[in-house]
């Protein structure tokens, strides 16, 4: 019998796309906010410009590398959907069209791109990073996709968990951002000046909408509206919760006081450790891992500072660290009531799921870290990838921009009169 489509999950999942497809924008007032004056438009456009530079690519090659036939041993999709080939509006994907589960896992990959932005905030060229960014998720994304989710995908076939991303989108995307942190180094006054968060409240705004899109980014992993799909919504609300307490009981306790950055920064915390397990915890879980996230990143993202790194917005502390703790934890808390089979260690299936776990980590982190950082030497060498210093210093808006956010302060006001061009003329 040919497949037919299931009107229930295709709504459901239509919705879900438009969600996390929202996380974009929300990630790019997340990092806006968390930057200085002076940066936070070239912030704001560093993640808005993911989302064609990626729609290019994922529909020339990139679905079909990540979701196309196995070409052999797990490791890369086919090329049959080149340009999306094969694919019609008739053609079904389980129960959902398949044009739809393209639209669904492009909106994954562009949000998993702008991600690494934010280790390199401040200092990195628009170009270069126009340049890396289809490079990156033709050579890491798509095969890293296909090796956990692809068919036949080797790590799928390993018996690794990931329901919703911990190792696609969060544990890439952190060694990705590792790798261009050292690749472009430390800003200008790392560990010297205090470079806060020069507006919180957007900070707040964006932790609020990448929230709300990550019940579409987790529930709608489950590709149908079911009770799955319900108790992964329950899953993500209650982590996204425990991170932020866990968080600001760390700075109430460290610091003697709670802060609305450390807000948001543990709710996300919790969303990212949810991610992978999200589809395979129960309830109880969902809290161990939210606070085990919110206590843990808190204490990673100041690594930085003694290791000499520098990842501007924390994407290794919170997204790589999270990740990391989330798919962990799979190897402990996974229960066979949401698996269907396959139980962690607290719930009597030994070590085995644990070490497969494990594994994933260490080759997903080793792989992504490796051809990020080729890729980020590449393009630093034959276009150059950092700014110069007077235009960091200046303030990298108006020098790769020709704008500024702001009317008024020394950084924020543009020579330019009304009528005048970009050069004045």
């Amino acid at each position: 019998m040919p497949a037919t489509i299931d009107p229930a999950a295709t709504a459901w999942l239509l919705a879900a796309t438009a969600m996390v497809l929202l996380m974009t924008p929300a990630l790019a007032v997340f990092y806006g906010g968390m930057v200085r004056s002076t940066g936070v438009l070239n912030m704001l456009m560093m993640s808005f410009i993911a989302i064609p530079l990626v729609t290019v690519v994922w529909l020339v090659a990139g679905y079909s590398l990540a979701f196309g036939d196995d070409a052999g041993g797990g490791l890369i999709g086919g090329l049959e959907h080149l340009g999306l080939a094969g694919i019609n509006p008739d053609s079904v994907r389980g129960t959902i069209p398949e044009l739809l589960f393209v639209t669904f896992q492009l909106t994954f990959a562009i949000l998993t791109a702008a991600l690494v932005s934010g280790a390199i905030a401040d200092r990195a060229k628009f170009a270069g990073w126009m340049v890396f960014v289809p490079l990156w998720t033709l050579a890491v994304y798509a095969p890293i996709a296909h090796w956990v989710w692809g068919p036949d995908g080797w790590l799928l076939n390993f018996g690794a968990l990931d329901y919703a991303g911990g190792l696609v989108v969060e544990i890439t995307s952190g060694a990705s951002a590792l790798a261009l942190a050292l690749v472009l180094g430390p800003r200008i006054g790392f560990n010297i000046d205090a470079m806060r968060p020069h507006n919180l409240p957007f900070v707040l705004l964006g932790a609020g909408l990448l929230w709300f899109g990550w019940f579409g980014f987790n529930a709608g992993s489950a590709l149908g509206a079911t009770g799955t799909a319900a108790a992964v919504f329950l899953n993500t609300l209650i982590a996204g919760s425990l991170g932020m307490l866990g968080w600001l009981i760390v700075e109430q306790i460290r610091d003697g006081k709670p802060t609305t950055f450390g807000a948001a920064s543990g709710a996300v915390a919790g969303l990212v450790a949810i991610t992978p397990s999200c589809g395979v915890v129960n309830t109880l879980g969902a809290v161990l891992v939210g606070l085990a996230a919110g206590v843990v990143c808190s204490f990673a993202v100041g690594w930085k500072h003694k290791a000499g790194y520098d990842d501007s917005l924390d994407v290794v502390g919170v997204h790589f660290v999270g990740g990391i703790v989330g798919t962990v934890l799979i190897g402990l808390l996974a229960t066979q009531v949401m698996t269907g089979g396959v139980n962690g260690l607290f719930y009597g299936g030994g070590f085995a799921q644990l070490g497969k776990q494990l594994v994933a980590i260490l080759v997903v982190a080793a792989y992504a870290f490796t051809i990020s950082f080729a890729l980020g030497k590449g393009v630093d060498k034959i276009i150059g990838f950092r700014v110069s210093k007077e235009d960091e210093t200046a303030g990298i808006d108006f020098a790769l921009h020709a704008e500024t956010a702001y009317a008024e302060g020394v950084h924020g006001s543009s020579p330019r009169r009304f009528g005048e061009g970009h050069y004045g003329t």
